[in-house]
């Protein structure tokens, strides 16, 4: 079987917690260990030809945790931010961050906009961090953008107002944790994403369990609502 490289790959990053409690070590330990896992799938993503990656960092919801794990969580994101975003930049990555900024502190979101800045004209990977996202906060903010224009709502114009409006939608959505849902992640964009589950935790998904994924992903076959005997390649948004 050929292996076929998806265009995007979206990433359910779940079990940082779940790792470290088995470990008898603090939640943010996983977390901590979560970030070593991301660093080398946004590396290999880029070795094999993957020209997106979205991961899901934080949730709308996730605020509803115990504040010393928040707390921990967005002190990581800031040394994150300092210590990764150079790397980034040498290896060619544009990093995009999605979500609601208006909850975050000024110090945070000028980080943010700081990485991205650095990164900008970056070509070889786009890898959007979902921070203080949610997929229907998502569809709510594009359709409240379009009222405020004037503009009309309809599929296309809702597509153009979305958050990942610069990437095509993902061709393979990938849930670690062993949890089979989606959790309010690109409900807009997964419409015909393959999604595969796997029960390893997050910080066990090396290199090895990306091939994996995508080696399954290969061997599915991609309608698009048609017929086998119809198949042709999908209409694709330009990157």
């Amino acid at each position: 079987m050929a292996i076929v490289i998806p265009h995007h790959i979206a990433i359910v990053m779940d079990g940082n917690g779940r790792w470290a409690t088995k470990r008898f070590l603090p939640r943010v330990a996983g977390h901590k260990k979560g970030v070593d896992a991301l660093r080398a799938c946004v590396r290999h993503c880029g070795e094999i030809g993957v020209k997106v990656l979205t991961v899901f960092a934080f949730s709308s919801e996730n605020w509803n945790r115990p504040a010393e794990e928040v707390s921990g969580l967005m002190d990581l994101l800031a040394m994150a931010l300092g210590r990764e975003v150079p790397a980034l930049q040498a290896e060619g990555v544009s990093i995009r961050f999605i979500g609601n900024r208006s909850a975050l502190s000024e110090k945070v979101r000028a980080g943010l906009e700081s990485a991205e800045a650095m990164t900008a004209t970056n070509t070889k990977l786009i890898f959007n961090v979902c921070f203080n996202y949610g997929g229907r906060w998502d569809i709510a903010q594009a359709a409240a953008k379009l009222a405020a224009q004037g503009e009309p709502i309809t599929e296309a114009t809702l597509d153009r107002a979305m958050a990942l409006a610069h990437v095509p939608d993902p061709d393979l959505l990938i849930r670690t944790g062993g949890e089979q849902r989606i959790s309010n992640f690109l409900l807009w964009q997964a419409a015909y994403s393959e999604l595969y589950f796997t029960g390893k935790l997050w910080p066990d998904f090396d290199e090895a369990a990306l091939d994996e994924a995508i080696a399954d992903y290969s061997g599915r076959e991609r309608r698009f609502g048609r017929t086998s005997e119809q198949l042709a390649p999908p209409p694709r948004k330009a990157a």
